[in-house]
Formats: C-alpha cells, structure tokens, sequence
C-alpha cells in the first residue's frame, strides 16, 4: 500500500511569525513566512515535474513499474490539491478582513 500522507506534513506552514515575536518587526516575520510558501511551491513544483518525467519515461518504455509512476502522480495530485486548499483558505482569510468593519 503507497502512504500518500508523507509529505503533507511538510506543507504545514508556521504561521505564528516567530521572527516577529523575537524582534517586534512584524515585516521580518511576513518575509519569512513568505519565503516559506516559496519553498513549498517549489517542492509541489518538484513533484509535478517528476510525475511528468516518470510518465514520459514509462511511455518511452525505460521504465516499466507502473506502480512507481502511480505513486509519483498520486503525490503529486495531492500536493496539488493541498496547495489550492491552502490558496482557497487564505483567499476567504482576505475577504473576510476586507469585509470587517472599521
């Protein structure tokens, strides 16, 4: 059985700024928290390109475990769908602030 739920912990993103609580400049602590979303597109980035690669080398024949290549867009597949879970909650995250009475 392929466990799928491997890397979605090392998705989470830390969001109680912890630069920002130790220096007081909340501007270091949202280009950290940035910078960690960058990262995290990039992995999901990553595994979208070696699902790519992996079905094109099975349908060139250098690789013949389709088992191998399931897994690796089943990953991929997931990591996608959390990324645009986590884009959707941050999307209603500003539309609730926007909507806030001042």
């Amino acid at each position: 059985m392929i466990n799928l739920n491997a890397n979605v912990n090392s998705i989470a993103i830390d969001t109680k700024f912890p630069a920002a609580a130790k220096s007081g400049n909340a501007d270091s602590g949202f280009a950290e928290t940035a910078k960690k979303i960058g990262e995290q597109l990039s992995k999901v980035n990553e595994l979208q390109h070696e699902s790519d690669v992996s079905i094109k080398d099975m349908l060139s024949g250098k690789n013949e475990d389709i088992t191998s290549v399931v897994s690796s867009v089943a990953k991929a597949d997931m990591s996608f769908k959390l990324l645009v879970g986590v884009r959707n909650k941050l999307i209603e995250a500003y539309k609730q602030t926007m909507n806030m009475p001042l």
